[in-house]
């Protein structure tokens, strides 16, 4: 099972890099969400303790930071953890090899990425598609793991 904390913070990472600065960052939720600095809204210490991990990012300060980037890795994480497991016993197993393939090839180029740069993006993007790689192998897990329960066992 993936850590979905740590994906969530590389994310935001990520994300917050994309804005230039931290105390961007807070006028971004801030605006977003109509707040006054010093009256609950993000200031540049709040968005640097979140981005250490020190504290949680909020939903709030998800949607606002998505919604100014256009980019939603949270967002899509959340939505691929409630595809349905019905689903996924009446598909192809030729396809969920070539799906575990070509996935895997994107996790390897972006691992490789990730380990020649320093920049947060690149990181983040190497455990999108590490999650993606994993979720192909856990689709075709759970199709075999379903054929051999209607089969009558794992003979």
């Amino acid at each position: 099972m993936p850590d979905f904390r740590k994906i969530a913070r590389a994310s935001m990472k990520s994300l917050v890099d994309s804005f230039g600065c931290y105390d961007a960052v807070a006028e971004t939720i801030n605006a977003r969400w109509d707040l006054i600095s010093g009256q609950g809204g993000a200031c540049k210490g709040t968005i640097s303790k979140k981005v250490s991990g020190k504290n949680d990012w909020t939903i709030p300060d998800v949607i606002a930071l998505e919604d100014a980037s256009g980019q939603f890795p949270i967002t899509r994480m959340l939505a691929r953890r409630m595809q349905s497991r019905a689903d996924v016993v009446d598909g192809c197993l030729i396809s969920d090899g070539s799906s575990i393939a070509k996935e895997s090839g994107e996790a390897i180029a972006a691992i490789l990425a990730a380990q020649q740069s320093n920049c947060s993006n690149e990181r983040a993007q190497a455990v999108k598609e590490i999650s993606d790689a994993i979720e192909a192998l856990e689709t075709a897990r759970t199709r075999l793991e379903s054929r051999m329960t209607s089969w009558g066992g794992g003979g």
